[in-house]
């Protein structure tokens, strides 16, 4: 007579002891393989997420050009890194391009980004801010500076006659008289394709053509995309260096 304990190899036989923990085993190491796996890659992405907010914040940030204020310099659809750590050590000086937030209003409230995704991904740094919350323009006048319209269109500061090579091919440097004193800590700004720029001209009478330090986010270095366009960009000091300092 067969020993009853000894297992059976039939399909309706009990398995042997032992064998179903075995499985069962494998199957967890296995869900703990998969798991870990996920976990890894979860920690990757956040620290991907991490590592570009930080620099976002404290190096560069990327930019998108919607308009052609700045044109020739910068052409719609460029996408730019500003210098934020530049501007968080030392001021813009005259001829730099700076981006800075539009704290005044500006900009027309019904154009600002709506796309929750595109903000998201722009506010940790994956995305250049396409958001209309933010302005491009060449400083022209720092803090005490006397900027103004001359007779025949022209800018002076400090009462020396500036020529702007960068100005839009076939547009004045201005259309608009105006005579103003730029307070402390802030900036006269310009765009370069004078007929197609609401800058500080535009904001004279309203009391907001002023950009204050604190709304600057950075001095623009580069265009980075298109590769077609990519160039570094740098300030227009020559253009300025006869200008006397502002009178005290």
């Amino acid at each position: 007579m067969a020993d009853p304990n000894t297992p059976v190899n039939s399909s309706g036989a009990t398995p042997a002891p032992g064998e179903p923990e075995t499985r069962r085993s494998r199957r967890e190491r296995e869900r703990s393989g998969v798991g870990a796996q996920i976990k890894e890659f979860l920690l990757v992405i956040l620290y991907a997420l991490l590592i570009a907010f930080l620099l976002k914040t404290f190096v560069l940030r990327g930019f998108f050009i919607p308009s052609g204020s700045m044109e020739n310099t910068l052409q719609i659809n460029d996408r730019v890194f500003v210098n934020v750590a530049g501007s968080a050590f030392g001021d813009a000086k005259r001829g730099d391009i700076i981006v800075f937030k539009d704290s005044q209003g500006w900009i027309d409230s019904s154009t600002q980004e709506t796309n929750p995704i595109r903000s998201a991904l722009s506010f940790v740094g994956i995305l250049p801010d396409s958001s209309n919350n933010y302005l491009v323009k060449r400083v022209i006048g720092v803090g005490g500076d006397h900027v103004a319209s001359t007779s025949d269109g022209k800018i002076s500061v400090n009462g020396e006659v500036i020529d702007e090579p960068y100005i839009y091919p076939g547009a004045n440097p201005t259309d608009i008289p105006f005579d103003v004193i730029v307070p402390e800590d802030s900036y006269f700004v310009m765009g370069d394709h004078r007929n197609n720029s609401a800058d500080s001209r535009y904001h004279i009478e309203s009391n907001t053509a002023f950009v204050s330090d604190s709304d600057v986010e950075g001095e623009v270095f580069v265009v980075a995309w298109p590769l077609s366009h990519f160039t570094w960009v740098s300030g227009a000091e020559d253009v300025f260096a006869n200008v006397p300092d502002a009178a005290n």
